[in-house]
């Protein structure tokens, strides 16, 4: 018998699992092992991470370096998480604010249309802080938006830090028709070392709360959900309970609680919340057509959000702040499921031929002169981190309606040989848009000494165009 279409409609729901982590690091050094803070050995590995760190140490020394290169914690988290599978899709850095955004391969040609941007809130605006990063994409054709901040500090402050958000919220735009501002996209995770405070009840009633683990009793004054009953923005954000000890402030190399002659009270100053979009209203606004669509759109593509955790973890000391984490469930209706690039390398591949990469356009998409096709190691880190590229065009030796054939230089391949993969990156939608099958490249053993050329790979801030600085290795 036929399925009805509310059967079909349930069922054409996928579910993708989201880890996410912040947490204010107090300008420390990474610690050596991060299993715990991702959940490595969980059952249960997340498609998605994304992770946002507040005071990254940026002193003038440390500053310039991770300006050329990747800073101590990207490295730590690529490091860690590319052998698993996971590759770094988008960054932004904004002095001390780090936002990182890893995915699992296999959705990599899914997740399109990435732009990051970032916005200052300290010294009168200029000083960056304070303030909010975030990083916009598509998944699977639903617009998410992620927003690290670190807000203004001090008890007495909790209408500067809603004034600062909404600030954030208001300016922060995108080269995007279907998202140009924050509060367009279809799922908002709003997180970060927030800054609100526990406010009214005295110090010995907070920690008897916190020893007793009955912490249901300081949300009332929590400063965070005090505003949400006064500010309409603050309204379409969601939070899961707070049923962890508050986050701020401990001694360093501790579970103390601060015990200097200041003696802060503890404060969940630590949060992801989430917003899903309103339903579109035709009657509130002008653009009744756009609104039409998009009510259409959300009705044919659902997307629902579940968090199955919300936590901190108490293992790591090396900061006044504990990390908090939060993992989430996305349920949702692929818009498409066919990469735009279809890629596979031609033959046997080694160091003493040039090799043939064919590929297939699978569905229009807006080809650029300045798209390229890296070949990269199986577990590499992140777009960048290719061992070389060709451009398509340039090196386009054979067309016809649906294969294209370009080459790369024997002199390219590495001699060492070893498993990888190819991929399309589009200067245009800037993102990699197909990605082959994993395929052996065939070992070269000589005699006698081997020139071998290393490509350090290198791009601009504003693009992934890349640029090659060639070293001879005797």
């Amino acid at each position: 018998p036929s399925c009805s279409p509310f059967f079909f409609f349930f069922f054409s729901l996928h579910a993708h699992r989201l880890h996410m982590v912040t947490w204010n690091v107090a300008t420390a050094d990474p610690p050596d092992d991060v299993t715990s803070l991702l959940h490595l050995n969980s059952p249960k590995s997340p498609d998605l991470y994304v992770v946002g760190l507040q005071e990254v140490s940026s002193r003038p020394v440390r500053f310039v370096s991770d300006f050329v290169f990747e800073d101590p914690w990207s490295q730590l988290f690529m490091s860690t998480l590319a052998p698993r599978g996971y590759i770094k899709v988008s960054s932004i850095r904004m002095q001390g604010l780090l936002l990182l955004f890893f995915s699992k391969l296999e959705h990599v040609p899914f997740i399109r249309d990435i732009q990051a941007t970032y916005t200052r809130t300290g010294i009168f605006g200029y000083w960056g802080n304070k303030g909010g990063v975030s990083v916009h994409l598509s998944f699977y054709g639903h617009m998410l938006c992620f927003l690290n901040c670190h807000l203004a500090a001090h008890m007495n402050y909790a209408s500067e830090r809603v004034d600062e958000f909404e600030y954030i919220m208001d300016t922060q735009n995108f080269e995007c028709k279907k998202a140009p501002s924050i509060a367009d996209h279809r799922l908002v995770f709003w997180f970060g070392d927030l800054n609100f405070r526990i406010q009214d009840h005295g110090m010995h009633f907070v920690r008897s709360c916190i020893n007793d683990q009955k912490y249901e009793l300081l949300w009332s004054k929590d400063q965070l959900i005090m505003m949400k009953t006064k500010e309409q923005m603050l309204q379409e954000f969601e939070e899961g309970p707070l049923d962890f000890p508050p986050t701020y402030k401990f001694d360093l190399n501790s579970d103390t609680y601060d015990s200097s002659g200041k003696k802060r009270k503890p404060a969940w100053t630590d949060r992801i919340l989430w917003r899903l979009r309103p339903k579109a209203s035709v009657s509130e606004d002008k653009n009744t057509l756009e609104k039409v669509k998009q009510l259409e759109e959300d009705e044919e593509y659902p997307l629902k959000t579940r968090q199955d955790l919300y936590t901190s973890n108490m293992e790591y000391k090396i900061s006044d702040h504990k990390p908090v984490i939060g993992i989430f469930t996305l349920e949702l209706r692929k818009m498409y499921e066919t990469p735009l690039v279809r890629l596979q390398p031609e033959g046997d591949w080694s160091a003493d031929i040039d090799s043939i990469i064919i590929y297939s356009p699978l569905q229009p998409f807006p080809s650029s002169s300045w798209d390229w096709i890296g070949l990269y190691k199986v577990g590499f880190t992140s777009v960048t981190d290719y061992i070389t590229y060709t451009w398509v065009k340039d090196d386009e030796v054979a067309f016809n309606e649906e294969i294209i054939q370009v080459y790369i230089s024997k002199e390219e391949i590495p001699v060492r040989g070893g498993e990888c993969v190819l991929c399309y990156y589009s200067s245009t939608l800037r993102c990699i848009i197909g990605i082959s099958e994993p395929f052996k490249v065939i070992k070269i053993v000589e005699a006698h000494n081997v020139l071998e050329c290393l490509y350090v790979p290198f791009h601009s801030a504003d693009s992934l165009i890349p640029i090659q600085v060639e070293f001879l290795v005797i």
